[in-house]
């Protein structure tokens, strides 16, 4: 459950490190508090430092501190029930950054994100990050998951 003024932790390589929530948008359902899949309007709070030579190039970081912009919630520390019983959290808040067109800022994905953002429609950002080689059995316990024999 993001709301306004939460930070998260971006996990692109759009060259921003951490971002605050300013608005949870439509979702009037949930009276301002965003889950995973939900897209939000952050500032950016942290960037990756610019080093002088790249300045002058094309190829500069595409955000810096103090921007707007907006991000899809990939990861939260909230705790969500699935259909079927199994409770999904994970250690941290992250996000994905986007332009205005709904499209990925960055073009790599640095971590983990749930797979809840498939059915959300977000199936491009699933399809990117790197898999998770825990399966989650249950709210307590994770197993690996083994090759079969």
């Amino acid at each position: 459950m993001i709301g306004l003024k939460g930070t998260l932790n971006v996990i692109d390589n759009s060259g921003a490190l951490i971002v605050e929530c300013v608005n949870v948008l439509k979702n009037k359902v949930n009276n301002g508090w965003g889950s995973v899949g939900d897209e939000i309007v952050c500032v950016v709070k942290r960037a990756r430092p610019v080093p002088a030579s790249a300045q002058l190039s094309a190829a500069a970081l595409k955000v810096r501190r103090g921007d707007v912009r907006r991000a899809v919630i990939v990861r939260t520390r909230k705790a969500v029930r699935r259909p079927d019983g199994r409770v999904i959290r994970f250690d941290d808040n992250a996000a994905v950054l986007l332009n205005n067109k709904r499209e990925m800022l960055g073009t790599r994905i640095g971590g983990v994100v749930s797979a809840d953002l498939r059915m959300k429609g977000w199936g491009k950002i699933v399809s990117l990050a790197p898999k998770d080689r825990w399966r989650i059995t249950g709210a307590d316990r994770a197993l690996p998951i083994l090759p079969p024999d």
